[in-house]
């Protein structure tokens, strides 16, 4: 099978077009062939020094893959020859979705909503679960609560959208060029690049601030929110931060870190909402597979719209 590997870690260069023996399923394994993946931050990041990851090139990288299984093994009882699918592939094992074919348990593949192209599908799987986990399962958003989101991009587009479908008040800090999509999501955008969103949602809130934070950015921006976040609030990050949150004891707010685990239950209820239209993909570009290495660098250099999708 042709495959995009990194061949060793460093910058976008040292990926390289190579030939890889197609693996063959396990017992509870499904082969898909990969018709689209997606990049994201944590794929250049392994890029670059991936140990940390259990990565070691020459290595497949990249963690979202919509496509159609191919082979099953004898004991998958969910899924048949000709299904179309979506998942994200386990970081700390096998082999990543830069690859015309893939291999996953079975435990942790969704079927593919019905309403979306194998190159939207490939936007959703990581970026949407660490979405639905950062909102739903572990921020415990509910309808009537104030949800403030730091950064609109790949994951956090998608929390606005699943924030706004739970019935909550939904306020983005973002970069001006995602105000308007923020809009159209039903969220409130604040543009840290001019205003200052502490001052923004106390005036939003009216000094009663929110109940949940999430953050996709990372920095100070935790200890920031602890001035706009009410008393037993809850807080939710999924990058690391250098915050002093000494704070957040005095106001009993539960502080969460959160690493994606690949669970079928959340991509089914994501394929949910994506079929009722309350969440839609929000893609930047979609080009060939053979163009990662420029992918990456547009992705590491910022101002990304969305996603960017690679067809396979």
């Amino acid at each position: 099978m042709r495959v995009q590997a990194i061949t060793e870690f460093g910058g976008p260069d040292v990926f390289e077009e190579q030939e890889w023996e197609t693996p063959k399923p396990g017992p509870n394994d499904v082969l898909v062939k990969v018709h689209a993946t997606s990049v994201n931050p944590v794929d250049y990041k392994i890029r670059q020094s991936g140990s940390w990851a259990g990565v070691n090139p020459p290595a497949i990288i990249g963690y979202d893959v919509s496509g159609v299984i191919e082979a099953i093994g004898d004991g998958v009882e969910d899924f048949q020859v000709g299904d179309e699918v979506f998942y994200t592939p386990e970081i700390f094992e096998g082999q990543g979705s830069y690859a015309e074919y893939h291999i996953a348990d079975e435990s942790i593949v969704a079927r593919k909503p019905e309403n979306l192209s194998h190159e939207e599908a490939a936007s959703i799987p990581l970026a949407g679960v660490t979405a639905y986990d950062g909102i739903i399962t572990r921020g415990v958003a509910e309808t009537g609560n104030t949800v403030l989101i730091h950064g609109a991009g790949g994951v956090g587009s998608l929390a606005a959208q699943i924030s706004v479908a739970a019935g909550v008040r939904t306020i983005v800090v973002c970069s001006d060029y995602m105000e308007e999509t923020v809009l159209e999501m039903g969220g409130e955008p604040i543009n840290y690049m001019t205003e200052n969103f502490v001052e923004v949602v106390e005036e939003k809130t009216e000094g009663a601030g929110v109940d949940l934070v999430f953050d996709t950015v990372g920095g100070n921006t935790m200890s920031r929110s602890l001035e706009v976040i009410k008393s037993h609030g809850r807080m939710v990050n999924i990058v690391g931060t250098v915050a002093d949150l000494s704070r957040a004891n005095i106001l009993n707010v539960t502080v969460e870190f959160l690493f994606i685990e690949r669970q079928r239950y959340v991509l089914d209820r994501l394929r949910a909402l994506i079929e009722r239209d309350q969440v839609k993909p929000v893609i930047d570009s979609v080009t060939k597979l053979e163009e990662v290495a420029e992918a990456h660098r547009r992705l590491e250099q910022g101002g990304v719209k969305g996603k960017i999708v690679l067809k396979v």
